[in-house]
């Protein structure tokens, strides 16, 4: 009798499995998103963003990092910007940004030529400063997207060789979202730290290359991970005069404006040995452009987000701070996920048919109420698991296992187990001599 309830409970489990399995499948296949609102709105939502949001303290400023807005000002600008912020002698600089011609080398395609000495200073400023990190994208030629390869690239867009040959390392800037545009609306949770090319070669992102100028030994030890994919752990964003007043605003990394650099609006602590980034954050600081901007876990509005909060330069300071700081945050194992969704199924099974056999009559309403509570404890669970030890559970499969344990487990008693058990009688009866 205990062997075959066992074996009923494995069985029950495997049936959610493969149910699981099936329902997937199907929502693989979009049916039913033009009425799924709700689902759409709640669909860049992750359970861990409440801890971001809303439970860890005000880390504090990060003195170590700098962010300068470059608005939109020309190359020659840029120049005078870094030229001045050079004087106060940062560790290194970074050049969220990038200096090419991707139309052609003509002045019509490229009006930025027309700009010669502006150009020839700004790769004077890069060659004198000598510690200039400088962005480039991982991309995909045409036939190499047409055969949708995934996380592959075979090109590389760079600044024009009169800059990068002055520059001391350069480090792919692209960040990790379901967008499949640039006009798309981002999300970003995460980054890849090191990304291999189609002929072997290895490319590290442009805020590791950053870190690693600044601080080898620690970016070392994170290297050492060999992550593919790491999530941010995000500590703020930069000063934004809309959200001062904002208690859950965190505003941690000093920035400069257009005019900050260039009245020079600052003390000379602030820059020396430092990590300075430029890149866009508006046309002045407070300017709720979208250009290059993503929405993070730090967003106010959780749900139905209105507005992105951070541009893609802060999201690189978050890296860089993230990695200096040695605060990573783990990933559960798939193995891992697949283990515990398996145990908590079979323990349910085993609870649940106890009390079909026992209370049949009581079994749908303690059922229920056992995976409502089972479902909002672990919810819970794996929000203060993530605040607590910067472990993220992905605990879907778990919950949705718990979810269809209940109906799953009558589905299996009342229609497969009756189902075998006939196939199996008229089988005893066909071997019966007439």
């Amino acid at each position: 009798m205990k062997k075959d309830f066992w074996i009923d409970v494995l069985l029950a489990t495997l049936l959610v499995f493969f149910l699981m399995w099936g329902i997937f499948r199907i929502t693989q296949l979009n049916f039913f998103n033009a009425f799924d609102s709700i689902g759409k709105a709640l669909s860049d939502v992750d359970l861990t963003d409440y801890v971001f949001w809303g439970l860890r303290k005000d880390p504090g400023v990060d003195e170590s990092i700098v962010v300068v807005n470059i608005g939109n000002l020309s190359r020659r600008e840029i120049a005078e910007q870094i030229s001045i912020i050079s004087k106060y002698e940062p560790r290194v600089i970074g050049l969220d940004m990038f200096f090419d011609c991707p139309a052609g080398r003509d002045t019509v395609s490229c009006p930025q030529l027309k700009d010669v000495f502006g150009n020839q200073m700004l790769s004077y400023v890069i060659r004198e400063a000598g510690n200039v990190v400088l962005a480039t994208k991982l991309e995909q030629t045409d036939s190499l997207a047409a055969a949708n390869t995934g996380e592959v690239f075979d090109s590389l867009k760079r600044s024009d060789p009169m800059f990068r040959d002055y520059a001391l390392a350069e480090g792919f800037a692209n960040l990790d979202t379901d967008a499949a545009f640039q006009d798309d609306v981002k999300t970003c949770r995460s980054f890849n730290p090191q990304m291999p090319m189609l002929d072997g070669r290895m490319h590290r992102a442009f805020a590791v290359e950053l870190a690693m100028h600044y601080d080898s030994a620690a970016t070392m030890r994170f290297l050492r991970r060999d992550n593919f994919s790491e999530v941010i752990n995000f500590r703020g964003n930069v000063f934004d005069r809309f959200e001062q007043n904002n208690p859950r605003y965190r505003n941690v990394f000093y920035v400069l404006d257009v005019d900050d650099v260039f009245n020079e609006n600052f003390t000379p602590e602030t820059i020396k040995d430092k990590i300075v980034i430029f890149g866009y954050l508006g046309a002045e600081l407070g300017d709720p452009s979208w250009t290059d901007r993503f929405y993070t876990p730090l967003n106010q509005t959780l749900a139905g987000k209105a507005n992105p909060d951070m541009f893609g330069v802060v999201i690189h300071a978050n890296i860089v701070s993230m990695i200096l700081h040695g605060e990573y945050i783990n990933n559960m194992p798939d193995w891992g996920e697949i283990a515990m969704a398996f145990v908590l199924c079979v323990l349910n099974m085993a609870l649940f048919l106890q009390i079909m056999n026992r209370l049949p009559d009581w079994y749908d309403g303690i059922t229920k109420l056992i995976q409502v509570i089972e479902i909002f404890l672990f919810t819970v669970l794996m929000v203060l698991v993530f605040h607590w030890f910067n472990l993220k559970m992905d605990m879907g499969l778990t919950l949705a296992a718990i979810a269809l344990a209940g109906d799953t487990l009558e589905v299996y008693a009342g229609v497969v187990k009756n189902a075998f058990i006939r196939l199996k009688h008229r089988m005893v009866l066909a071997r019966k001599p007439a």
